[in-house]
């Protein structure tokens, strides 16, 4: 929005991925973070380090997370490379803290958080990003509950997690369970216009082909 680029959840090849598909590192000006689990923000040590010492970034970087994540960011920088939590960043960070139901607001964007129904020892959110008169919903990880059905209503892009075809498990959303629940979030006359699944196990990815939605792809490029 405006120029202000935004990096949803940063995982641990988080790198490789933004410069495989030509996105430069520097030029993110937010990362967002659903929650605290490690496939959702443990490529942040690896952004910092990189900003630091490759590519000597400057310009200042905002990191939106839920409670806790500050605590749980040095202690992975620690824990991967010691020593390097204490040392001065030559840009400037402003960390903000998720707050359900309470929008944090950028430049032409808002995001405002639901709860998840997820543990990862902190709170877990699904958001709900508006920017330039489009709105993205992303499940974060959760199994599927009322105020994520809110946090979807009307959006120009549902991410939907759906990490099992038929075998329910605990924190997130089987697509036996969830197929049914798009239809009637999509039906609905302020549904979600678009759905794409993301966060798939094995036994997800070996039926892309034959199922009835959307699936996400690495270097999927979505237009809206």
């Amino acid at each position: 929005a405006n120029n202000y680029r935004v990096l949803m959840e940063a995982g641990p090849t988080v790198l490789p991925a933004l410069k495989r598909s030509r996105i430069p590192p520097e030029d993110i000006d937010l990362i967002l973070i659903s929650h605290l689990h490690g496939d959702h923000f443990g490529g942040l040590p690896f952004f910092l380090l990189d900003a630091r010492l490759m590519t000597k970034r400057q310009r200042p970087l905002v990191l939106i997370g839920p409670p806790g994540l500050d605590e749980r960011l040095v202690a992975a920088q620690e824990a991967l490379f010691p020593g390097s939590s204490a040392r001065a960043l030559p840009f400037a960070i402003d960390m903000r803290t998720l707050e359900a139901g309470a929008p944090s607001e950028g430049p032409g964007f808002a995001v405002t958080p639901y709860p998840a129904r997820h543990e990862a020892g902190a709170p877990c959110f699904s958001l709900r990003i508006e920017c330039e008169g489009k709105t993205i919903a992303f499940s974060g990880d959760t199994e599927w509950s009322d105020d994520l059905a809110v946090a979807a209503r009307g959006a120009d892009l549902f991410l939907c997690e759906c990490s099992s075809f038929e075998r329910p498990l605990k924190g997130h959303i089987a697509y036996r369970d969830l197929a049914p629940r798009l239809a009637a979030v999509q039906v609905e006359a302020s549904g979600a216009k678009r759905v794409i699944l993301t966060h798939m196990n094995p036994d997800m990815l070996e039926r892309r082909s034959t199922l009835a939605h959307e699936t996400a792809s690495d270097g999927m490029v979505v237009i809206l």
